[in-house]
């Protein structure tokens, strides 16, 4: 279900500079989380926040992080001290759009203290990772060479890889060691448990076997094996960050300097985050936009597909809302801030991603109870592995079938399924203008059935405009296209703007008029005097003003306003000289994109539905344009929300699509809520899926690609507990060499992050 959060505000924590977000009655937290090297060590520091009072914790093993929802009378003190209880380090997070709300801040030395939200990579590479891997494998492969191939081996070899073995399965391997130290204080077990006894177990039974002078020795495995975790973990970090990388191009768009209006009409060069709501800044050709704002001079094409993923740059002019981050391609603007810091979209997305990427699919919450349970499980089977061999009277068979299994069962890639996929998967959303709010909702696109449409600026433009024009028998049109838009240029009434900008784009002279006179939802009246003509006293609005001023319909027109009003359509009639000269049909139309994803709604097993508060006529014209069969119109926002509830009784589950305040209460209650990005703030925040673009196909894409991340984790899943249940037993047979069985594992989890990485090559339809 979509539900509406209560929105964030954010207080400083004066005794740690740290972010506290306040979102429904709870602080919010978010802390860099660091030796975590598995699932269950996640599961761990999980359901160690979640046992303090007033806690409600989410930890990501793949970005390394935890968010925290908390109480007031629960300190961050509390908090990093209940992780690192555990072993592991923890440091709570700052938002670096959060001082951007501060009045007054003095933004200039930010860099200096400030630490960014986003995942911070540089624990990637912990306890020099690639020193530790090339030293293991400079000095492992030369051992698991002469262990192996007969023709290599001399006098004394085994003493000649003792001494090579010794730095890989003591320093190479020290991070598990060390890793395996600190869990074993807290009395826990980890991966790095199973890693760290396999390797002291088969380097310790080679030294004994060496120091009693027999031949057989374990030394193979002991140096091999850190190698391929290591690499393994090389490998994994490298894709993580190639999994990060659109989130990070996405954040990466941030201005650093405008070009400041002074009020006495100097410009000088501030930095960015420096500026206010009001402030007044340039655009010139190729630069970017500092902030969101509103132009207030000069016109331009702008490029915003770093935000909405369409290829087309966007006219602007006066009056036009721009947003910042996007490319002025031509023209010189002038902006007046409407929205800056925190408040800015490119701020909102980066929090929605973050959050997104934060949370966890259902799916991955039963991994994690599994992971929290397994490596315990594991070290009694190897236990068992390794007594059970003993018994039939071969322990060293049974020493390396142990290590095998200690090793094979590694789960990281439990703990890599599901927030990688999601990493690469919401990050590419953010690249097409699809914004995911979290895990949550991944779920509910595979269930959806039914789709509710909003008509007004979601299938429609959300702007009127003029769709015919018929002048009566010996009326000349361009004559009478002038007089009816000199009359209706004195209005500012939406239909009266649509008949203006009709006849200047027919190119007929538009004057202003004598005597003018409103009659508020009736028409207007006034005398019109064209520049070779006599002035004129025009009549002009709906047909029965007109009608009852005296001006007669002639018959020929008389069809058409019937005609017109039973295809949903307003009509205007305008008259002068004693009757009714012309008649014109103004609707709100289609987008031009709306009738494909009607389609694509149908090819995805959607039933669309058009629901609206408009009139049964109009509304029904419309769906029929776009291919509606459902159409349920005339109803009020309670209305809205009520004909969802009832489609949800029938049994379907629903997915809204809307843009307007009235539309928020019903995304609020459907299963699956669509915001379209330029609607209003109350809609994207009520909605579980924001489309930062008008194109309506965009819904069909962000249920595609929400569908595709899903199948995704359900696969990576899948193929790592298939993979444990079906190597476990085998490496238990004694079938499974602990070198291969280290490759294996690594193996596994490099899967589970190539097969997430595929996310990044899904195409949108539009």
């Amino acid at each position: 279900m979509s539900g509406t959060e209560a929105s964030a505000t954010g207080t400083e924590n004066s005794a740690t500079g740290t972010e506290a977000v306040t979102v429904a009655g709870l602080d919010q937290l978010d802390l860099t989380v660091t030796g975590m090297t598995c699932a269950s060590c996640a599961q761990r520091v999980e359901s160690r926040l979640n046992e303090l009072d007033g806690v409600e914790a989410t930890v990501n093993f793949a970005l390394g992080t935890a968010r925290v929802r908390h109480q007031d009378t629960v300190g961050i003190d509390g908090i990093v001290g209940a992780v690192e209880s555990l072993g592991y380090g923890a440091t709570p997070v700052v938002d670096r759009h959060a001082r951007n709300r501060e009045p007054g801040h003095d933004h200039r030395h930010d860099h200096d203290h400030r630490h960014d939200h986003r995942h911070d990579h540089r624990h990637d590479d912990p306890a020099g990772l690639t020193r530790r891997l090339v030293v293991s494998l400079v000095f492992g492969l030369p051992v698991a060479a002469v262990s192996m191939l007969s023709p290599l081996q001399f006098p004394g070899w085994q003493w000649f890889a003792l001494v090579l073995t010794t730095p890989v399965a003591l320093w190479c391997a020290w991070p598990f060691h060390a890793a395996a130290f600190r869990s074993a204080r807290h009395r826990l077990a980890t991966m790095d448990t199973l890693v760290s006894i396999g390797v002291l177990a088969a380097y310790g039974a080679s030294l004994v076997e060496l120091v009693r002078g027999a031949d057989h020795t374990y030394l193979e495995v002991a140096a091999v094996v850190p190698a391929f975790i290591l690499l393994g973990r090389w490998l994994e970090a490298r894709a993580k960050r190639r999994a990060g990388a659109a989130v990070e191009a996405l954040l990466s768009l941030n201005v650093e300097h405008a070009t400041l209006i002074e009020p006495d009409g100097t410009e000088r060069t501030v930095a960015a985050v420096d500026l206010r709501v009001g402030d007044r800044f340039v655009v010139r050709p190729g630069e970017r936009i500092a902030t969101d704002g509103v132009v207030v001079e000069g016109a331009a094409a702008v490029d915003v597909s770093m935000l909405t993923g369409e290829s087309v740059p966007v006219d602007v002019a006066v009056g036009d809302a721009v947003v910042g981050a996007t490319v002025d391609t031509s023209g010189r603007l002038v902006v007046e801030a409407s929205r800056v810091g925190a408040d800015t979209q490119l701020a909102q997305m980066a929090r929605l991603v973050a959050d997104a990427q934060s949370g966890k699919a259902q799916v991955q919450r039963l991994a994690d109870r599994v992971s929290a349970v397994f490596v315990p499980v594991v070290l009694v089977l190897a236990a068992l592995t390794l007594a059970v061999w003993s018994l039939l009277g071969d322990p060293t068979g049974g020493l390396s079938a142990a290590v095998a299994v200690l090793i094979i069962a590694c789960p990281c890639a439990l703990g890599l399924a599901t927030p990688v996929a999601l990493l690469v998967g919401t990050g590419r959303g953010a690249q097409l203008g699809i914004l995911i709010k979290g895990p949550e909702v991944l779920e509910s696109t595979r269930r959806v059935d039914t789709i509710v449409l909003d008509k007004t600026g979601t299938v429609t433009t959300g702007k009127m405009s003029v769709v015919d024009v018929v002048v009566a028998p010996g009326t000349d049109p361009a004559r009478a296209l002038a007089l009816l838009g000199s009359l209706e240029s004195a209005s500012e009434h939406p239909i009266a703007r649509a008949v203006v900008e009709h006849a200047r784009s027919n190119g007929a002279a538009v004057v202003a008029p004598d005597g003018f006179d409103n009659h508020a939802g009736l028409g207007v009246t006034g005398v019109v005097h064209l520049h070779d003509d006599a002035p004129v006293r025009v009549v002009a609005g709906r047909p029965s003003f007109v009608g009852g001023s005296g001006l007669l319909l002639p018959r020929a027109l008389r069809s058409v306003v019937t005609e017109q009003e039973a295809g949903g359509r307003t009509v205007v009639t305008a008259g002068w000289d004693g009757a009714v000269r012309v008649v014109v049909a103004v609707a709100d139309s289609p987008k031009d994109t709306a009738a494909d994803a009607v389609r694509e709604f149908r090819a995805l097993g959607l039933a669309p539905v058009l629901l609206t508060g408009d009139a049964e006529a109009p509304a029904r014209a419309v769906a029929a344009q776009v291919g509606v069969d459902t159409v349920v119109a005339g109803v009020l926002p309670q209305g809205k929300v009520d004909e969802v509830l009832r489609l949800q009784r029938d049994g379907r589950v629903v997915a809204m699509v809307g843009d307007g305040v009235n539309d928020a209460a019903a995304l609020a209650t459907a299963d699956l809520g669509i915001a379209v990005g330029t609607g209003t703030d109350a809609a994207i925040e009520a909605s579980d899926l924001t489309l930062l673009g008008a194109d309506l196909r965009g819904a069909a894409d962000a249920i595609r690609l929400s569908r595709r991340t899903l199948a995704t984790i359900t696969g990576n899943l899948f193929w790592a507990f298939a993979y444990n249940v079906a190597a476990i037993p085998v490496a238990a047979l004694g079938w499974l060499n602990p070198m291969l069985a280290s490759a294996a594992m690594a193996a596994s989890s490099i899967f589970v992050v190539t097969n997430s990485l595929r996310l990044r090559r899904f195409r949108p339809h539009r």
